[in-house]
């Protein structure tokens, strides 16, 4: 006798099996948009005082756009895969422990609600709100939506990377032209960090501090920036560039000679780059700098 019914799969299986990301890339879209519309831009230049506040200091901001759009993302992104588990940048702030769920095997949404919270709170338009899909320290997908400016960069593993609807490419550095290279911003590096990327400042590269750091993965992806150069690991803000910038052609490299990994313990600093020889060779100068 056939048994013609059809297998049960799990939404794990479904997630390595490619089938959640083909059936609902819409909806986490959907959802990612819904959450800036309803929760980020209508404080966007309307914050009152009490809707921010400090974490580790006067550059560290967190507003309730931060809080209330990780929320909703929470539950939504949690809703669409049974079974999933979020990494949200307020979420760990509250509890450090959240973040380990990076290294356990369910999949986990990789959330930073309002990326470049400081830019959001000044009333500049450049923020974003970061989404990743990870299992197992594998970024499957992302979601890159800068708010004010209508702006939606996706990627999904081995399918490409995408603005709007249109591929994007990193393409190759310039021939002869400084290379263009956003670092980590001094407001946020020890006196040591600062040495390292002071090794950048040298003929034939063109540093400067970073805004958003999502915003500067889409820059790389889109071909307007080289590289960037940084030294810091929190997952939330690097997770959904970095597959950005690889899926466009790009590449990322710590101090170890190893890719980036969104779990932790990497070389630092670290370069993603429009081509593994601007990547190699912005690695070499943070080694002389180290």
């Amino acid at each position: 006798m056939i048994d013609d019914t059809e297998t049960w799969r799990s939404p794990l299986d479904e997630v390595l099996g490619g089938e959640f990301l083909a059936r609902h890339s819409g909806d986490v879209e959907e959802a990612v948009r819904k959450a800036a519309a309803t929760e980020i831009l209508p404080r966007f230049r309307r914050l009152a005082e009490h809707e921010v506040d400090e974490k580790s200091g006067p550059h560290d901001l967190v507003t309730d756009a931060d809080r209330l759009a990780e929320r909703q993302l929470t539950g939504t992104l949690g809703a669409l895969l049974p079974g999933s588990v979020v990494v949200g940048e307020e979420a760990v702030h509250a509890n450090p422990a959240t973040y380990d769920a990076l290294q356990g095997d369910a999949p986990v949404w990789i959330i930073d609600p309002v990326d470049g919270t400081r830019q959001f709170v000044r009333g500049d338009d450049g923020f974003a709100t970061l989404v990743a899909l990870a299992h197992r320290g594998t970024v499957l997908a992302s979601w890159t939506y800068a708010p004010a400016r209508d702006q939606l960069a996706t990627a999904v593993r081995g399918q490409g990377a995408f603005l709007d609807g249109e591929r994007l490419f990193a393409g190759l550095p310039a021939p002869g032209q400084d290379l263009r290279v956003a670092t980590s911003h001094p407001d946020f590096t020890t006196d040591e960090q600062k040495r390292t990327l002071r090794a950048l400042a040298t003929d034939g590269v063109a540093p400067r501090p970073c805004g958003a750091a999502g915003l500067e993965y889409l820059a790389i992806a889109r071909g307007e920036l080289d590289a960037v150069a940084f030294d810091w690991e929190a997952a939330w803000d690097h997770a959904a560039g970095l597959l950005l910038v690889e899926e466009a052609g790009g590449t990322h490299l710590t101090m170890s000679g190893e890719p980036f990994r969104v779990t932790g313990g990497n070389a630092l600093p670290f370069t993603a780059a429009r081509d593994a020889a601007t990547a190699r060779r912005v690695a070499e100068m943070l080694r002389t700098g180290a």
